[in-house]
């Protein structure tokens, strides 16, 4: 993670904020998903870009926000903080950008590695449809929601994860000796190996359910009329999932040990 991160190491036995550290990481996987490779935690741009994604991430709780949500025309317009997230907004897409033009410069449609290789190689397929969405502009904004919903998210999901943990050692050591027994000194994991581990796997599902990061999820539309155990959904109504009442249902899940 940096030789800047680890520096809190030599400070053996005294406390120390991991929530950096853990967000370089997260916004360091979701740039290997997106560009194919990682950046050294200490590259200028990717420090510039952890800046602007947690420049937006803080506006979002803000009432700028609400307001900026509600009268864009206006807002965009006036002065205030929102216009220096709107400024940071600019540089993640365009070094989204960056990255999709070299890949463009680099582009192998047959062995496509990574998301903008996928994307690219889904625009060239429908090329020749008028109604395609698929475009570099959607490409760029695409990439802009994997790293704003995909980094805080994930980074208090794991610091969530770390706490319970810490305050709870005897969950810990059994997902350690679940962990050696099934991977042992192989280095070597993937996401099918979650059926190989069925303590680790519900510990993990655990941790989301009782320290949840959001109350609820954002509004959504179904595509066409549904019939859901009998209520129906209608393609006009706005749905939205309250996290609150799905995960705070202890009827639903006795036995908890993480609350």
């Amino acid at each position: 993670m940096g030789k800047q991160d680890f520096q809190h190491q030599t400070r053996k036995g005294q406390p120390f904020d991991p929530s950096l550290p853990i967000m370089k990481s997260v916004c360091n996987v979701i740039c290997a998903a997106a560009f194919g490779h990682l950046f050294s935690v200490e590259d200028k741009d990717f420090l510039q870009l952890m800046k602007a994604i947690q420049m937006a991430l803080e506006f979002l709780g803000t009432f700028y926000y609400l307001f900026y949500e509600g009268f864009p025309c206006i807002m965009k317009h006036l002065p205030g903080p929102h216009q220096a997230v709107i400024s940071a907004g600019n540089s993640i897409i365009s070094f989204a950008k960056k990255e999709i033009k070299q890949h463009k410069e680099n582009q192998n449609l047959h062995e496509p590695q990574d998301f903008i290789d996928f994307y690219l190689f889904q625009m060239d397929k429908s090329k020749d449809d008028p109604n395609s969405t698929y475009d570099e502009d959607n490409l760029a904004h695409c990439i802009v929601d994997l790293f704003v919903a995909g980094t805080d998210t994930t980074s208090a999901s794991l610091q969530w994860a770390l706490l319970l943990m810490a305050n709870h050692l005897e969950i810990q050591d059994k997902v350690y000796m679940e962990l050696e027994e099934v991977f042992g000194s192989s280095h070597s994991i993937c996401y099918e190996d979650r059926k190989r581990m069925p303590y680790t796997n519900a510990v993990i599902h655990e941790i989301m359910r009782s320290k949840y990061v959001l109350f609820h999820g954002l509004p959504r539309k179904c595509v066409k009329d549904v019939y859901l155990n009998g209520f129906l959904i209608s393609k006009v109504q706005n749905m939205d999932l309250s996290g609150f009442l799905g995960f705070k249902l202890t009827a639903k899940f006795k036995g908890s040990t993480l609350m």
